[in-house]
């Protein structure tokens, strides 16, 4: 998903069945007679395993499904970890993210369609019901206009389009008479005003029931959205007009995408990532294929699959030469800027371009997808999932992984062109990876960071509508669908939307605009419709060999960040300037900057600033050169901050009925026991009395040989830290006295030591938020003995000690928990970015401010300008294998939905109720435990 962070699907092979559909015919070619074809470097999987894998997809989309309709239903989403809906204004805003939510049940309409994939056509029929009873589409909130209409309405016209294929059939969905597509025109309504602009591009947001601009409506002030925003409207919009016969929806969404087009750079045939929807300038110049961009892309080629407009696909290609020509570097797509594309924009790639495979395969450019998707899967290997971010040399950038379902999509469309086994063995891969590290008992919960394997208690809609569809395509076969997914597109959020939409109700003028613009290279349209000759030429081992270069890539010791050779470094020239080399008193170097267009001024502070004018440099190279400098001074300052930095702690229940599962995220201390450099600490819990730690403590006998549970506030962590360790404990745990505080919306806390030498305290310690000290505390509360495990990272759980320990409790044995949250990253921003014009910089050295009497550090990221062309990135330096992973944060923003009295109760349930829950899903997991899964 582009900019609130969601899901996207993409387009499924489509059936040989209209003259005006070349990409329509050639890709059923390739996504279906090519299935006959695997390399023979892969064992095929047999039709036994694969439906064995089928069936666990089965079984985990009921875990999932049916916790949310349990524990969260009506809310949009389920909270996983605590088992209960989340309500928007009733839980800590999230930012962007929660733009998604309308209080419209958001995940059981976006799982419709999923439930006909699936086969579960009972279930969707008491969907559609719960849907047409209880949904309110008129409610008093803001709404991101791309992510309800790519979710809600999309996921009512692809319920929608499988209900009256199920009437058709004639034993489901009888009584059935379109109420889901007149609610989708209901919802369509209620998004044009967000079109109101000269330009054509919708506004980011509108309240659903008061629309834009009236006060009451508190949105309509936005100037800028990102292009994948309104970019990716035309195949619902097209879809719903065409089912209903209203051109409105279709006329509104072309002209965005015209608008677009004309404003791409000419010169490079790109777009940028955002940009101003009254004057249509760009806003951030840079582009690539990942979060902004996307979906764009996507809908250009699929918009011409779907409704047979030849003008779509001319754009597609166009575009697409480009991205081969300046974002593809096998197998990186690195971001470039528009105006400069020879010039990379960042060193790190974000996790939603992974959809581009996918998007290739159906284009039919196979070498390329199966490049970049063998590098992401390598990347995966490592990390178990794909980090949000990560560089050039694969480290972890940001760590997040919100249960993306885009990778899933690419494998599963690369299964479909090459049906070659190894694509199984991935998804095999996937599955087992979201059982052994997502699953929680109630539903699968998001990664808050993919090195210490923490949870977030969020389990986005996309998650149900996505990765199980395309996870259990990839191992079914034409016979386990109940109808023929050829005669079907998917949409980004992998909503299913019927081909024959392209001859209905076709009331559109269809201008080609795209020619009066463009010369096109007719050599991009050899690609359109490969045939498995061309794909594979006389060798069984062509998709291998493609392979096989990359299965290491990832572990190479660190190479250097990719930067772009310009000629002008050809051999004997001179090397530009380092950051690392550069000295202020050298006036040599000094006269470098100025030819490099970089100003150096002197602060009263005592600061340095660097500001870069891109227009002042001597050329058009030693400009690139200046904003090189600066993205390595930018690096530079930003690697001597991170080495005052520690990364986060676990904390690890390992006793029952837990056996390792619960893992909290915990901040670290600047004192004591370092835990990355020595053995993990592990026992019993037990409560010092006082409860704050700041006097001797007159319970030594009950902290003696365990870890003490502290209450932050009064005095100085390390003062608490010796006073446990006094009293004999062989840790501590600091749990945060402020009422409901949560890392959901906090940065991650170090815990600073009183300014005095700490070397006297050789016991580690670890920080607590309230929420996260709360699960500790309510489990003593229900189990009195509570063990745990203070480590740098989580630990695998031990099989033995659980049936040692529980012989006769096997149920509770058998599920991922409810791990909790924290990390030092929060809510990921993929919107700051550079532009070549202008560029600046702050030297400022970290501070770690007291927040109070604890001396508390809270780690923040380097100051940086808000200017919006001012550079905000990071180079690689050198070869070392340090670990320079970016952590972003954000404070949480205040929710400003007005009214909060929603008719959906809290549905909080203590351990023990939990507990019980676990029972129902006994058989399966014994099964799963069978399997070996």
């Amino acid at each position: 998903m582009s900019e609130a962070g969601g899901g996207r699907g993409f387009g499924s092979s489509v059936p040989q069945r209209a003259p005006w559909s070349l990409v329509a015919a050639t890709a059923a070619l390739c996504l279906v007679s090519a299935t006959s074809v695997w390399t023979a470097g892969a064992s095929p999987m047999s039709r036994e395993e694969k439906q064995k894998l089928g069936n666990q997809v089965l079984e985990m989309f009921d875990h999932a499904y049916g916790n949310y309709m349990e524990h969260a239903y009506p809310a949009d989403e389920l909270m996983p970890l605590t088992c209960r809906g989340r309500v928007r204004g009733q839980e800590p805003s999230r930012g962007d993210v929660d733009d998604a939510l309308g209080k419209f049940s958001l995940t059981l309409i976006d799982s419709l369609d999923t439930l006909v994939v699936l086969n579960k056509t009972k279930e969707f029929e008491d969907a559609v019901r719960k849907v047409l009873r209880d949904v309110n589409l008129d409610n008093d909130v803001v709404v991101s206009v791309f992510e309800t209409n790519i979710r809600v309405l999309g996921g009512l016209l692809g319920g929608h389009s499988l209900a009256i294929m199920l009437k058709e059939k004639g034993e489901y969905m009888q009584w059935y008479n379109d109420e889901l597509l007149q609610m989708a025109k209901q919802l369509g309504y209620k998004l044009l005003p967000a079109f109101n602009t000269t330009s054509g591009l919708p506004y980011p947001r509108i309240n659903l029931k008061f629309g834009i601009r009236k006060p009451e409506a508190r949105t309509g002030t936005e100037t800028d959205t990102c292009t994948a925003c309104a970019g990716t409207l035309i195949l619902e919009f097209a879809a719903l007009s065409r089912f209903t016969g209203a051109t409105i929806f279709e006329e509104y969404a072309r002209k965005a995408l015209d608008f677009l087009w004309e404003k791409r750079q000419r010169s490079s045939n790109l777009v940028g990532v955002t940009i101003n929807i009254h004057t249509g300038d760009w806003v951030r110049k840079d582009s690539g294929v990942g979060a902004g961009i996307d979906s764009y892309y996507e809908y250009l080629l699929k918009a011409y699959v779907l409704l047979g407009d030849d003008s779509f696909l001319e754009r597609f290609n166009t575009h697409y030469d480009a991205i081969m020509r300046y974002i593809s570097q096998p197998p990186l797509l690195l971001d470039v800027h528009i105006h400069k594309p020879m010039l990379n924009a960042r060193t790190w790639m974000d996790a939603l371009l992974a959809f581009f495979p996918g998007l290739q395969v159906l284009k039919g450019d196979i070498r390329p997808a199966i490049e970049t998707h063998e590098m992401l899967y390598q990347v995966i290997k490592k990390h178990n999932f794909l980090p949000e971010a990560f560089t050039t040399d694969f480290r972890v950038h940001w760590a997040q992984h919100p249960l993306r379902p885009e990778f899933a999509e690419s494998t599963y469309f690369l299964y479909k062109a090459t049906g070659d086994p190894y694509y199984l063995e991935v998804g095999k891969t996937l599955i087992e990876n979201l059982n052994k590290y997502a699953r929680v008992p109630c539903g699968f919960a998001a990664m808050k960071d993919v090195r210490t394997g923490s949870h977030e208690d969020r389990m986005d809609s996309f998650f149900l509508a996505e990765m199980f569809k395309y996870l259990y395509l990839l191992f079914a076969d034409k016979e386990d669908v109940i109808f023929d997914i050829e005669d079907y597109i998917f949409t980004t959020e992998a909503h299913l939307l019927p081909l024959w939409l392209s001859t209905t109700n076709q009331r559109i003028s269809k201008k080609n605009t795209t020619s009066e613009y463009t010369e096109l290279d007719d050599s991009n349209f050899d690609w359109t419709c490969p045939n498995t000759q061309i794909l594979f030429p006389n060798d069984p081992l062509y998709a291998q060999s493609i392979r096989e270069p990359l299965k290491n890539v990832v572990d190479k010791s660190c190479p250097r960040g990719i930067i772009r050779v310009e000629e002008s470094f050809r051999s004997g020239a001179k090397p530009p300037l380092r950051a690392r080399d550069f000295m202020a008193t050298n006036p040599e170097h000094l006269e470098i900057l100025k030819k490099m267009g970089v100003s150096l001024i002197h602060l009263k502070d005592g600061r340095v600033q660097l500001v870069q004018h891109a227009i002042q440099a001597a050329s058009s190279i030693d400009a690139e050169d200046g904003l090189r400098f600066m993205q390595e001074m930018i690096e530079l300052s930003s690697q001597q901050q991170k080495e005052q930095q520690l990364p986060p702690r676990a904390v690890q229940i390992v006793s029952h009925p837990f056996f390792g599962r619960v893992v909290l995220t915990a901040g670290p201390a600047q004192f004591g026991l370092d835990l990355s450099k020595h053995k993990e600490t592990r026992g019993f819990v037990a409560s010092s009395k006082p409860y704050n730690g700041c006097s001797e403590l007159t319970n030594p006998e009950a902290v003696m040989g365990k870890i003490a549970l502290i209450q932050r506030g009064q005095c100085m962590f390390a003062e608490k830290a010796r006073n446990i360790q006094n009293a004999g404990a062989i840790g501590g745990i600091v749990i945060d006295d402020n009422e409901g505080s949560s890392s959901d919306t906090a940065p991650l806390f170090q815990m600073a030591g009183d300014g005095k030498d700490t070397d006297d305290i050789t016991i580690p310690m670890l920080f607590l938020f309230s929420k996260e000290g709360s699960i500790i505390l309510d489990a003593i509360r229900e189990y009195e003995e509570v063990e745990v495990l203070l480590s740098d990272k989580a630990k695998d759980r031990d099989p033995e000690m659980e049936n040692e320990e529980q012989p006769s409790s096997e149920n509770d044995s058998q599920n991922q928990s409810a791990e909790q949250i924290a990390s030092s990253s929060q809510e990921v921003d993929l919107v700051d970015q550079e532009s070549p014009e202008e560029s600046s910089l702050n030297s400022h050295p970290e501070s770690l401010s007291p927040a109070d009497t604890d001396n508390a550090a809270s780690i923040s990221p380097p100051e940086q300008n808000s200017n919006p062309t001012e550079s905000h990135e990071t180079t690689s330096l050198d070869g070392e294998c340090t670990d320079l992973d970016n952590q972003l944060q954000e404070q949480s923003e205040t929710e400003e939905d007005s009214n909060p009295n929603v008719s959906w109760g809290k549905k909080v349930q203590p351990i023990d109720s939990i507990l019980a829950d676990w029972n129902e899903d006994i058989e399966a997991f014994e099964m799963m435990e069978k399997d070996e899964l």
